[in-house]
């Protein structure tokens, strides 16, 4: 039966096909909704909801509202929300809510490689630069990471950490050749744009008879992961503020980039940098977004999350510091490019994850 064709309102319209209108409303419809319940997601971590409903039973907003501190008028359509959504369970017979044991762990296991409410709080952040990057859309000006709204740098942390929880010292570092046996041994590594030190925490545990220097640009991040560091005790790891080409030249043996390179407006000089400052046997590795080799192969969630935060976040700041713009969503190839354009001849892709590419490039 074939689909019968309206005709709008106005002549010059096209004939419109009723079921793909419907079927494409539907699904702005339902990216509105996301939308409002991203914002009320974090607001939802923020509060402690999630987890005073974690592992709880069911309860009603009453009870949700007690437990946190909060008004039962602004819960009570907060849980509609969230049921709506997916998020949490309803059962009509009680009109009590409940949150599944998967959902808990993936809203507040802060230690579980499962952990996501970290991304509501980087996409909060994002939305508030709007005005900003409609502008530089127009001047084709770039913004620095430094000029968000703080909860991206807090939010990145708790997004990424998860995952280099999971990955990085089981999966990632052991696909590098002979690098577990150079950490183990006592290796010097650099971490570069660690942001708030996840990544060299992680590894510095991992192996305590290596060296690990963080660095990076943003002085505030750099001053939040020193204070973890003293915090945790980590006596063989320490933070630093430089940029990806005036850090130190230590004779590294491995020099990592986690999730940052595409972020830099001048790759190519960052990784000539590190070529000096790496010994004749190191490693760089590279961690980067999950990303396709042509551009119709982004187009699924991990595609449209990580394309979005380009044209929001890394793009920008790779044209506010530099101009040479890979993007979020580089390809192998791009990233290979910037690689042998530093001189080194050694590039692979050494395994990879459901979010991630890990790289290993050589001299």
């Amino acid at each position: 039966m074939e689909t019968a064709e309206v005709n709008p309102s106005t002549s010059t319209s096209p004939a419109l096909n009723q079921a793909r209108m419907e079927k494409f409303l539907e699904r702005v419809v339902s990216d509105f909704g996301a939308a409002f319940s991203t914002t009320l997601s974090f607001i939802g971590d923020k509060l402690g909801l999630y987890k005073a409903m974690a592992f709880e039973g069911p309860m009603n907003s009453e009870t949700l509202a007690k437990k946190t501190g909060t008004t039962e008028r602004y819960v009570r359509e907060w849980l509609i929300n969230q049921a709506a959504g997916g998020y949490i369970d309803y059962d009509p017979e009680t009109g009590k809510y409940s949150l599944p044991d998967e959902h808990a762990i993936a809203l507040t296991d802060t230690e579980s490689p499962f952990y996501v409410a970290g991304g509501f709080q980087v996409v909060s952040s994002l939305q508030k630069a709007e005005e900003r990057i409609t502008t530089i859309f127009q001047t084709g000006e770039g913004m620095l990471w430094g000029e968000h709204h703080h909860d991206l740098f807090e939010g990145t942390e708790r997004f990424f950490r998860p995952s280099y929880t999971g990955n990085l010292v089981h999966d990632w570092l052991p696909a590098l050749d002979g690098v577990v046996e150079k950490l183990q041994k006592g290796a010097m590594v650099a971490d570069i744009g660690c942001g708030h030190g996840a990544s060299t925490m992680i590894m510095a545990k991992a192996f305590p008879n290596a060296v690990f220097t963080g660095y990076d640009n943003h002085g505030p991040s750099i001053e939040k992961a020193k204070a973890h560091a003293s915090g945790e005790k980590i006596p063989n790891v320490k933070f630093q503020t430089a940029s990806a080409q005036d850090f130190p030249d230590h004779s590294f043996d491995l020099i990592c980039y986690f999730d940052c390179l595409h972020d830099m407006g001048d790759p190519v000089g960052a990784l000539k940098h590190a070529y000096q400052c790496l010994d004749n046997d190191g490693t760089i590795m590279v961690i980067e977004p999950m990303a396709g080799k042509q551009a119709e192969e982004n187009f699924n969630p991990v595609g449209r999350v990580y394309s979005g935060a380009s044209v929001l976040c890394c793009s920008p700041n790779a044209m506010a510091s530099g101009g040479y713009v890979l993007g979020t969503v580089a390809s192998d190839s791009a990233l290979e490019e910037v690689a042998r354009k530093a001189g080194f001849t050694r590039f692979r892709r050494a395994t990879d994850a459901p979010f991630n590419r890990v790289f290993e490039i050589r001299k």
